[in-house]
C-alpha cells in the first residue's frame, strides 16, 4: 500500500492542492475586462477605418496607367474606354535623374488606342499634308486633343504641348509605349535605324532611346515581375491546390500513424529529411559538374543584381552555393540526432500519449481549418484596407522639370490654368503632371497614420486568433488528461466547451498577450524600415547597434511567445487572468526546468522533422512536375516564366499546411507535459490521490527526470 505523505508545499496559488479538483475549472468570471474593451473599441475603429477607405479610395489606380491628367486608360465608362495604352510625348526626357525621384517622367502623357509604328516628325508631316491628308490623320491620334489640320507652327506647338515633336516605331509593354528594339548584326536598332531626328533639328542615337525606356523600366519592374508572377500562378494554381491537398493528406495520416507506429514513424521522420537533403545535395552537385549552359562559368558579381532568378540558376556558383547549405543543414540534423538519441524514448512516449489524447478528442484535427478561416478573413481585410488606404484621395499635380533644377519643381499646380502663368517661361519645358492622389481634408492628411493603425490591428487579430486556437485546444486537452478513467471521464464535447469558455470569459486575456506580441512585432518593422531609409547615411557602429537591437527584439519575440502559450494553458485550466497565469506558468516550468530543456523540447524537434518531410516530399514531386521531369508519366505546366515561384509556393504552403495540423499536436504535448508536472506536484500516486497520467509515461518520464538529476 502507497504510504500517505503531506502534500508539497509549493509557491503559486494554481498548483495549490485541492482534494476536488478533476480537470477545467468550470465556475469562472471573466478576465482582463480592460483590455477586452479596448480590443472591443480597436475593432469597431477598425471596421470604421475600412468603411471610411472603401469611400475614398478606388483600386482602379492600382491596376490601370493614369495620364497627365489624372484619367485612367481604357477604363470602362470614360472617354478612354478604348484607349487603354500611355503614350509619352516625349520619351527622351525620361532619362532625367528625377525620373527615379518623383517616379514621374516629366513628359506630357495620354492615352492611345495603339502605339506608332513608324518615324514621323511634325515638320515631315506638315509638307505631305498639303498633298495628302492621311500623314496628318495617322500623326493626331497622339496629340492631347483633336486637331483638324497642322496649321500651328513647331515653336507653338512645343509651347502650348499639343502635340509631340517625333514619333518612331513602338509596342505597347505594361500598357505602355516603349520603342520597338531590334538588334541587326549586334547593333541596337529602332525600325532598322540606329539614329533618328527627334523633331527639334537633332539627331538622336537608339542608345538614348534604350537608356530613357530602362530608366521607366526601373519603376515598373516590380509591375513586369507581378504580372509575370500573375501568369505562373494562372498557369499552376490548380497543381498548386493538389499539392497543398496531398500536403493535408499527408499530414492526417502521420498524425494518425502517430498513435500506433509513434517509434518507426519517429525514424520514418528522420530518415526521410535526411534522405530528401541528400537528394538535394546530389541534385546540386550534379548541376555544379554538368553545367548545362554556356555561361556557367561566370560568377554573381558578373552579372550584377537581374529581376531574372533564371540567370542565377545557369551559374555553377549558385549551385554550388546551395550545395554548402544543404551538406551544412545534413550535418547539423545528423549531429542532433547522435545528440538526443538518449532523449528519444522520452520523445516517443509523449508522442504516444498526445497520440491517444487526439484520439478521444479528434474534433481537434478539424480546428486548423477553423484558424486558417479566421487568418484569411484577417489577411484579406487587411489587404483591402490597405489598397483603398493608398488609392484614397483626388489627382494631385506637380511642377516637374527635365533637369529637376527648377526652384518651382514638385510644387503643386493647377493644369487648367498653368499656360497662363509665368512658370513655364520662368522654367522652360516645365510640366503640370500627374503625380498622386492626395488631398487636403484631415482624412488624406493621416493616410500614412491610418495605414499604420491598420497595420497594428491586423497584427493584433492574427495573434489574437492564434491565441485563441492555442487556449481552446490546451482546454480541450487538458479535460482529457484530468479525466481519470479515459475516456468515461472526457465531458462531451470537450474542443466546443472549452472554445465557448476562452470566448466568454478569457477574450481580454487573449487579446493582452496578443497585443504583448504584436506591439514587439510592430516595432521590430519600424525598425526594418527606419533602416531601409537610413540604409546610405549610417556609419558601422550605428549598424552594430541596429543588429543588436533587432536580435535582441528576435529573442523577445520568441520568449513571450513561449511565456504565453504556457500562459494559455494556465488560462484554459484555472480560469485566471493573463499575468497570474503566466506567472503560475513560468513558476511551474521553473521549478522542472530539467525536465522542459530534456523532454518537451525533443518532441518539438520531431514534429519539426515531420513537419519539414511532408513540406520536403510535396517539393520533390512539385519540382519533378514543373520542370517536366516525369513528363511520362504526367504532364506538367509549360511555359513557366519562373519554376521556382510556384514551387516555393508549394514547398512554403506545404510546411505551413503541416505546420497548422502538427500545431495541433504540439500543444497536445504541451498542455499534457504542463499538466504532467502539475499532477505529480498536487498528487502522491496514493489511492487518497492517484495520479492522473498513465504508468508507462509516468515511469519514463519520472525514470528520466531522475537520471537527470543524479548526473
Amino acid at each position: 500500500m502507497a504510504k500517505k505523505r503531506k502534500p508539497p508545499s509549493i509557491k503559486g496559488d494554481s498548483a495549490t492542492f485541492d482534494p476536488d479538483f478533476k480537470g477545467p475549472i468550470a465556475d469562472r468570471g471573466c478576465t482582463d475586462v480592460l483590455c477586452c474593451i479596448i480590443f472591443i473599441l480597436f475593432i469597431i475603429g477598425y471596421i470604421l477605418l475600412g468603411l471610411i477607405a472603401w469611400v475614398h479610395g478606388d483600386p482602379r489606380r492600382v491596376v490601370y496607367p493614369t495620364d497627365s491628367k489624372g484619367h485612367f486608360c481604357g477604363q470602362k465608362g470614360t472617354p478612354n474606354e478604348n484607349k487603354s495604352i500611355l503614350f509619352y510625348f516625349n520619351i527622351l526626357s525620361c532619362t532625367s535623374p528625377s525620373v527615379l525621384i518623383n517616379l514621374q517622367c516629366p513628359t506630357t502623357q495620354i492615352c492611345v488606342s495603339k502605339c506608332p509604328e513608324k518615324f514621323l516628325t511634325y515638320l515631315e508631316m506638315q509638307f505631305p499634308y498639303k498633298i495628302n491628308n492621311s500623314s496628318w490623320a495617322y500623326y493626331s491620334q497622339f496629340c492631347k486633343s483633336p486637331i483638324t489640320r497642322p496649321a500651328k507652327s513647331l515653336s507653338e506647338i512645343v509651347m502650348n504641348d499639343d502635340c509631340p515633336t517625333a514619333i518612331f516605331p513602338s509596342k505597347p509593354f505594361l500598357h505602355r509605349c516603349f520603342p520597338d528594339f531590334s538588334t541587326k548584326n549586334g547593333t541596337l536598332t529602332v525600325g532598322n535605324k540606329t539614329t533618328f531626328e527627334d523633331g527639334t533639328g537633332q539627331i538622336r542615337s537608339t542608345m538614348e532611346l534604350r537608356a530613357a525606356a530602362s530608366n521607366i523600366n526601373k519603376i515598373l519592374d516590380a509591375k513586369a515581375i507581378g504580372m509575370r508572377v500573375f501568369e505562373d500562378y494562372a498557369t499552376t494554381w490548380y497543381w498548386i491546390l493538389i499539392g497543398l491537398t496531398i500536403a493535408m493528406l499527408l499530414s492526417w495520416m502521420f498524425l494518425l500513424l502517430l498513435r500506433f507506429i509513434a517509434g518507426l514513424l519517429f525514424w520514418v521522420f528522420v530518415l526521410g529529411v535526411i534522405g530528401i537533403i541528400g537528394y538535394g545535395i546530389w541534385h546540386c552537385h550534379q548541376e555544379y559538374s554538368n553545367p548545362q549552359h554556356p555561361n556557367s562559368h561566370l560568377t554573381i558579381y558578373d552579372i550584377g543584381f537581374r529581376t531574372d532568378i533564371r540567370m542565377y540558376l545557369q551559374l555553377k556558383q549558385t549551385w554550388f552555393a546551395f550545395m554548402v547549405i544543404l551538406c551544412i543543414l545534413e550535418v547539423l540534423v545528423i549531429l542532433v540526432l547522435i545528440f538526443l538519441r538518449t532523449r528519444i524514448r522520452v520523445s516517443i512516449a509523449l508522442l504516444k500519449e498526445g497520440s491517444k489524447a487526439i484520439g478521444y478528442v479528434p474534433s481537434t484535427l478539424i480546428y486548423p481549418v477553423l484558424t486558417f478561416f479566421f487568418l484569411s478573413i484577417c489577411i484579406c481585410y487587411w489587404a483591402v484596407t490597405a489598397v483603398y488606404l493608398a488609392t484614397s484621395g483626388v489627382p494631385i499635380y506637380q511642377i516637374v522639370t527635365p533637369g529637376g533644377q527648377c526652384k518651382h519643381d514638385n510644387r503643386t499646380c493647377n493644369p487648367a490654368i498653368f499656360n497662363k502663368t509665368g512658370i513655364s517661361k520662368a522654367c522652360p519645358g516645365a510640366q503640370c503632371n500627374f503625380a498622386f492622389y492626395g488631398g487636403n481634408s484631415l482624412y488624406h492628411q493621416h493616410i500614412t497614420t491610418f495605414q499604420m493603425f491598420n497595420l497594428f490591428v491586423f497584427l493584433w487579430l492574427i495573434n489574437f486568433v492564434i491565441a485563441l486556437g492555442q487556449c481552446a485546444l490546451a482546454g480541450a486537452f487538458a479535460s482529457y488528461y484530468w479525466a481519470l478513467k479515459k475516456p468515461d471521464d472526457i465531458p462531451p464535447h470537450p474542443l466546443f466547451t472549452a472554445f465557448g469558455r476562452a470566448i466568454r470569459y478569457h477574450t481580454g486575456s487573449l487579446a493582452f498577450g496578443s497585443l504583448i506580441l504584436a506591439l514587439i512585432q510592430m516595432f521590430r518593422i519600424t525598425l526594418e524600415y527606419l533602416e531601409k531609409c537610413l540604409k546610405d547615411n549610417q556609419n558601422n557602429i550605428s549598424k552594430f547597434l541596429q543588429q543588436c537591437l533587432k536580435c535582441c527584439l528576435w529573442c523577445l519575440e520568441k520568449l513571450v511567445r513561449f511565456l504565453n502559450r504556457n500562459a494559455y494553458v494556465m488560462i484554459a485550466i484555472y480560469g485566471k487572468n493573463f499575468c497570474r497565469s503566466a506567472r503560475d506558468a513560468f513558476d511551474l516550468l521553473l521549478r522542472n526546468i530539467l525536465k522542459v530543456v530534456v523532454m518537451d523540447k525533443v518532441t518539438d524537434f520531431v514534429l519539426v522533422l515531420g513537419k519539414l518531410l511532408v513540406a520536403g516530399c510535396i517539393g520533390v514531386l512539385a519540382f519533378l512536375l514543373f520542370t517536366q521531369r516525369i513528363s511520362i508519366i504526367i504532364q506538367g505546366p509549360t511555359s513557366l516564366n519562373y519554376y521556382w515561384i510556384p514551387l516555393l509556393t508549394v514547398v512554403i504552403g506545404s510546411y505551413l499546411v503541416a505546420h497548422g495540423f502538427f500545431s495541433v499536436y504540439a500543444m497536445c504535448i504541451d498542455t499534457i507535459f504542463i499538466c504532467f508536472l502539475e499532477d505529480l506536484e498536487r498528487n502522491d500516486g496514493s489511492t487518497e490521490r492517484p495520479y492522473y497520467t498513465n504508468q508507462s509515461l509516468l515511469k519514463t518520464l519520472k525514470a528520466k527526470g531522475t537520471r537527470t538529476k543524479k548526473q
